[in-house]
């Protein structure tokens, strides 16, 4: 069934060089193959995505993926240190020092790509 088999996150770019900027400069990722005109990079846990264009990216209004990490705050920090700039959501629940919100039994912290898609990190409480 579709739950025993591993699961990719697609993330779209309006321009795909502009995109691997961003991933491969500010976040620091390291590309695993270009494929199809994109690019597939891989996480943790065996997990991945693939950075594809298309004239579609940034149009959700919602999280387009996220990273399960074991220290937001620090996450943040790191990441603000590489030029990513973090939402501020008026959402219910404590919010941190470095802007991070817990409720429901998680923390959690949105940023926006050079495409506008939105990306979130979150640690289990």
């Amino acid at each position: 069934m579709l739950q025993d088999s591993p699961m990719y996150a697609y993330i779209p770019a309006k321009d795909l060089a502009r995109a691997r900027q961003f991933y491969e400069g500010k976040l620091g990722f390291k590309p695993k193959q270009e494929i199809n005109g994109g690019v597939a990079y891989e996480f943790g846990g065996g997990t991945a995505c693939f950075l594809y264009p298309t004239p579609n990216a940034g149009t959700s209004r919602a999280s387009q993926a996220f990273w399960s990490v074991a220290d937001v705050d620090r996450e943040i920090q790191a990441l603000k240190a590489r030029g990513v700039v973090f939402e501020d959501y008026d959402m219910p629940g404590e919010k941190s020092a470095s802007g991070a919100i817990s409720a429901g039994g998680a923390k959690a912290a949105w940023f926006k790509d050079s495409e506008g898609n939105i990306m979130a990190l979150i640690q289990t409480l």
